[in-house]
């Protein structure tokens, strides 16, 4: 499935927090196996709630995804960062470690600490999150620089930009791409100076599939990335689940660039 769970703002509020943990759980009985974290979100706390949500389960029943922040990935910083990222998920190990952006830190000291880690068993892949075309290419020049596997970036219908040059050289490198914000944080980050929800053809197509919009935005999404939006209740998780069953016709699709149109050129890295 192209459909993970993100849980940016989860954890954060406790009288929130049962039903969150149940809409994660509901997640992975319905195949959206991997969860995105970060240390960052709510100081460690959306961690700490993945780790009740996860508590029990078969560890193959779900993939874990964390990020660092930059000035945590050092050599002085990662491994501890790394360690309490575990402890607060109640793991032994990530899936996936992401360099949350660039920092001060040399990405080849990155590179380095990211494939010890891998070395030492707590981590099984790594990747970077918020890296254009220049800093992949970079990254790519460095020693082991290569064997990174994902980049996450913001993407959504009203923000294609990545599909120019980003998204292509990805592909061409073998780096999975993973799509923050993929409903647009429902539909109100905007483009061109309007709400993405207020396109009377989004609507019209969401209809016509007995969809959703936000089901239409996440399928729209999966079709080139590996989408994670939140969900806070089961209602919403099932619904998104749903959303990777959707069978859009090109011609609805074609229909849809004429409104949320792809870029012609290059374009700013949309960052949120």
């Amino acid at each position: 499935m192209k459909i993970g769970q993100g849980t940016w703002q989860i954890g954060d509020e406790k009288h929130k927090e049962q039903g969150e943990i149940t809409a994660l759980r509901r997640g992975i009985e319905l195949g959206m196996s991997l969860i995105d974290t970060a240390e960052m979100y709510g100081a460690g706390r959306s961690e700490e709630l993945v780790g009740r949500a996860v508590a029990g389960l078969g560890r193959e029943s779900y993939q874990l995804c964390s990020k660092v922040l930059p000035e945590n990935a050092g050599r002085d910083r990662i491994f501890a960062s790394c360690e309490n990222s575990l402890r607060r998920l109640g793991a032994d190990y990530l899936d996936i470690y992401l360099l949350h952006w660039r920092g001060g830190v040399p990405l080849g000291e990155t590179v380095e600490c990211m494939e010890r880690l891998k070395t030492q068993g707590k981590i099984r892949s790594w990747g970077v999150s918020n890296f254009d075309v220049c800093d992949m290419e970079e990254l790519f020049n460095l020693e082991n620089g290569e064997k990174c596997e994902y980049n996450q970036v913001l993407y959504h219908i009203g923000s294609r930009g990545i599909e120019y040059d980003l998204l292509p050289w990805c592909k061409a490198h073998g780096v999975a791409v993973m799509a923050y914000c993929p409903l647009a944080q429902g539909g109100r980050l905007r483009r061109y100076g309007r709400d993405i929800f207020a396109e009377p053809l989004l609507t019209e197509i969401a209809e016509k599939y007995s969809a959703t919009r936000e089901q239409i935005l996440l399928a729209f999404a999966a079709c080139e990335c590996i989408a994670i939006p939140k969900s806070s209740s089961v209602q919403h998780t099932n619904e998104n689940a749903a959303a990777a069953r959707l069978a859009v016709a090109d011609s609805d699709w074609a229909r849809l660039d004429e409104v949320f149109w792809p870029p012609s050129c290059k374009m700013h890295l949309d960052i949120e």
